[in-house]
């Protein structure tokens, strides 16, 4: 909507903490992009940025004024896909911040079953972790946040919690997929492809193998769960990932994994949640429901 457009110029230009460099993503001079800030300010009375050496920042009226923008938008998305629900045809798009073991195969099954009924539906998936899922929430620049044990912001509203017990995975010839079940000490008998730190489950890798006295020497670290699979399945190497993440065995024939003891580690919780008090568009709202449907039959959730 035309209206809304003054309002986008502040938030890119509050995002790019320039009005130059603003102006190059929105395609317009400089000159005229702060002639456009300069009348919306002088409309409101008061300046929303200060301006500094090396560009500019929100002041306080400033944030109050971006949160009005973010809720605007939303609210215009949410009309919008009302008025296309009314002719049949479900429109919109869906922003997702997620934990990476999230997104390699469950979230894209759900996408596609999702367009399957609603093919005019478009997804944007963000790897991110708990505090930058947050931050993707309050900024509208995610709808859902799935990620492990959020810091509990005033902000984030949990909808709902999955219980992930860690899994050891292995190749499919590996001594330990005979086990039903195995000790964490079985597990750091053989080398360690491991999540980099700060990953939410290198953590509480580490903090369960310190509490037991023992240390966490990986062979190989990386900061792709695919990658650290592709390890595990080429040799000796052990890896450790949550359900949610570890691919069936029609997916990968190549893999076995294998609950560990919850006495070791206890199981993790998954969030999913989204900005306290925002009421989400139709098509992200339908999501939402359908990944806590897909949660309550396949996982342990809350």
């Amino acid at each position: 909507m035309r209206h809304l457009t003054p309002l986008r110029y502040v938030e890119e230009v509050a995002r790019a903490g320039s009005i130059r460099r603003a102006a190059d993503t929105l395609a317009i001079t400089a000159s005229a992009l702060n002639r456009r800030i300069l009348s919306l300010e002088d409309e409101l009375g008061v300046p929303i940025f200060e301006r500094l050496p090396r560009g500019v920042r929100l002041n306080t009226a400033g944030e109050i004024l971006l949160h009005h923008i973010r809720n605007q938008v939303s609210d215009m998305a949410r009309v919008r896909s009302q008025i296309a629900d009314l002719s049949g045809v479900r429109r919109g798009h869906v922003s997702i911040a997620c934990a990476q073991a999230v997104m390699p195969y469950f979230l894209p099954r759900q996408i596609e079953s999702y367009r399957t009924e609603h093919a005019a539906v478009t997804f944007n998936v963000l790897v991110r972790d708990r505090e930058a899922a947050e931050r993707a929430l309050a900024d509208y620049s995610a709808d859902i946040a799935l990620v492990f044990e959020p810091s509990r912001s005033a902000e984030f509203q949990t909808v709902m919690t999955i219980r992930q017990p860690i899994h050891c995975v292995m190749a499919k010839d590996h001594p330990l997929a005979a086990h039903e079940i195995v000790r964490l000490g079985e597990c750091l008998n053989h080398p360690l492809a491991l999540p980099a730190a700060p990953d939410g489950l290198r953590f509480l890798l580490q903090s369960v193998a310190s509490a037991a006295g023992a240390h966490l020497v990986p062979a190989v670290e990386s900061d792709s769960y695919e990658f650290l699979l592709n390890c595990a399945a080429a040799g000796d190497m052990i890896s450790f990932q949550i359900p949610i993440g570890i691919p069936d065995g029609r997916e990968r024939l190549d893999l076995a994994s294998r609950p560990v003891d919850s006495r070791d580690i206890p199981p993790s919780l998954l969030h999913m949640g989204q900005l306290k008090g925002r009421v989400l568009p139709i098509a992200a709202a339908r999501f939402a429901d359908r990944l806590s449907g897909v949660f309550a039959a396949e996982f342990d959730s809350g």
